[in-house]
C-alpha cells in the first residue's frame, strides 16, 4: 500500500540524479559542461598533431536538403506514435512532396537534442509543458511546438469505485511524479469536482500547493508511469495515461472519468527552431496538419483510446 504522504517514485523507476525528471518513461537530465571541456581538449591535441577530427553531424541537415528523408522521432517501443508517423509517411507526406520515416530514440535528452540540432526533423512525443521543462533543463536546445497533433488518452482510473462521485473521504489518489503530468492530474481532479485550484493560477503548472479546497481530504501519492498502473488495486484512484493501463492489462472500463484535455496537454509536432523557415519543415508541418491525420486517429484500431483526435471528447 503506498504511503498516504506524497512519495517519490518506486525504487528503480527514476534516476537518483537530482537533476533528472521523467515523462513517458524518459529521463530528462540537465546537460553537464564537462564533455565539452574534454571535447575541446581533444580538438586542441588533434590540431597540434595534425589529425583531422571527423564531424559529428553531416555538413547539412536533411531539413535543408531537397529530397532527403525527414525523420520524425519518438520513444523506442511506443507503437502508437510509431504507427502515426508511419501513416503520415505512407499516406500524407507524398501529397506534400516530402519523404518521412520513423526513428526511435531512447531518452528525452537525446531525442530533443537531435531535434534541436537538425539530426531529425521533429518529434511528436511531448506536450508544450514537457517541452518547457526540457528547454529549461537544457538551455542550448532551440525547439518550437509547431502544431498540436493529438490528445493522449488520460483520465481518472479506479478498481474500487465506478465514478468520481463515489470516491470517499480520505481516499488515496496517485498522481504522476513529474511536474507537467502532476499538473495535468490536478486539472483532472478539479474537473471531476474533487478539488478546486486557486483562482488565477496557470493550471498547466499547478502543484499540490495550489489546491484551494480539498473537501474530501484526499491524500496524494506520487508514482512513476508503470508503477502507478501496477499499484491501482492498492489505491482508491489514480490519474494517468491510457497506454500504461492497457499495457498493464487493465480494462478500459476502469477509467471512470476522462474529460477532453486542454490544448496545453495536446501532443505537439516539435521541430528545431532554426529550421522553421526550411521548405522541408514547412511541408512536414503541413503534412501533420492534414485532415487525414485526424481521420486516422479517429478510426485506427491501434490508436483507439491511446492517441485521440484533437476534437475528441473522450
Amino acid at each position: 500500500m503506498p504511503s498516504n504522504e506524497p512519495t517519490t517514485p518506486e525504487a528503480g523507476s527514476t534516476s537518483a540524479d537530482p537533476n533528472s525528471t521523467r515523462e513517458h518513461g524518459f529521463t530528462l537530465k540537465r546537460r553537464r559542461r564537462w564533455p565539452f571541456v574534454v571535447g575541446a581538449a581533444v580538438a586542441v591535441v588533434a590540431v597540434a598533431a595534425g589529425i583531422t577530427v571527423p564531424r559529428l553531424l553531416p555538413t547539412a541537415s536533411a531539413n535543408d536538403t531537397a529530397g532527403a528523408t525527414l525523420y520524425v522521432a519518438t520513444a523506442e517501443g511506443n507503437s502508437a506514435e510509431e504507427s502515426l508517423v508511419d501513416f503520415v509517411a505512407k499516406n500524407v507526406a507524398p501529397k506534400y512532396g516530402i519523404k518521412v520515416a520513423f526513428k526511435g530514440l531512447s531518452d528525452s535528452t537525446t531525442l530533443n537534442r537531435a531535434v534541436s540540432e537538425g539530426e531529425v526533423a521533429g518529434t511528436v512525443y511531448q506536450h508544450k509543458l514537457w517541452l518547457s521543462q526540457v528547454l529549461k533543463a537544457n538551455p542550448g536546445f532551440e525547439e518550437t511546438a509547431a502544431t498540436p497533433v493529438f490528445r493522449w488518452g488520460f483520465g481518472l482510473w479506479s478498481s474500487k469505485w465506478k465514478s468520481a462521485a463515489e470516491i470517499p473521504d480520505g481516499a488515496t489518489i496517485s498522481l504522476y511524479s513529474d511536474p507537467a503530468n502532476e499538473a495535468q492530474g490536478l486539472w483532472i481532479l478539479e474537473r471531476a469536482g474533487l478539488i478546486t485550484l486557486k483562482p488565477g493560477i496557470d493550471k498547466g503548472y499547478a502543484t499540490q500547493d495550489d489546491i484551494a479546497s480539498n473537501p474530501r481530504h484526499l491524500k496524494f501519492t506520487l508514482l512513476d508511469f508503470a508503477a502507478q498502473s501496477r499499484s491501482l488495486d492498492d489505491l482508491d484512484a489514480a490519474v494517468g495515461y491510457t497506454e500504461y493501463y492497457l499495457a498493464a492489462g487493465i480494462p478500459i472500463e476502469k477509467k471512470i472519468f476522462a474529460p477532453a484535455a486542454p490544448d496545453e496537454f495536446a501532443g505537439q509536432l516539435t521541430v528545431g527552431t532554426k529550421y522553421l523557415d526550411s521548405p522541408n519543415v514547412k511541408k512536414l508541418i503541413a503534412a501533420f496538419k492534414d485532415p487525414a491525420v485526424q481521420e486516422f486517429l479517429a478510426t485506427d484500431r491501434q490508436e483507439k483510446g491511446i492517441l485521440l483526435p484533437l476534437a475528441a471528447k473522450e
